[in-house]
């Protein structure tokens, strides 16, 4: 990158994926990693086996929200 060059940021809208999202506590780390944890919920041991997962995190978005997608289609 030259001088005088705008690097345009990556935009991503975590306000979104709360409300479609809403039993999730959704944020993103200094490091860039999105990260969900289930609000308010005590997973028993076989939910846990079944696949289910108090915390989920991914590296990009699109992989962040399929995971998302995936936990909630295990309920």
């Amino acid at each position: 990158m030259t001088y005088g060059q705008i690097m345009t940021p990556v935009t991503y809208d975590l306000d979104a994926i709360r409300t479609v999202f809403p039993a999730w506590s959704v944020f993103r780390s200094d490091a860039g990693a999105f990260y969900a944890t289930r609000r308010g919920e005590t997973l028993t041991d076989q939910q846990i086996d079944a696949g289910l997962q108090r915390t989920v995190c991914a590296d990009g978005l699109a992989n962040f929200v399929r995971l998302l997608q995936e936990q909630e289609g295990l309920r």
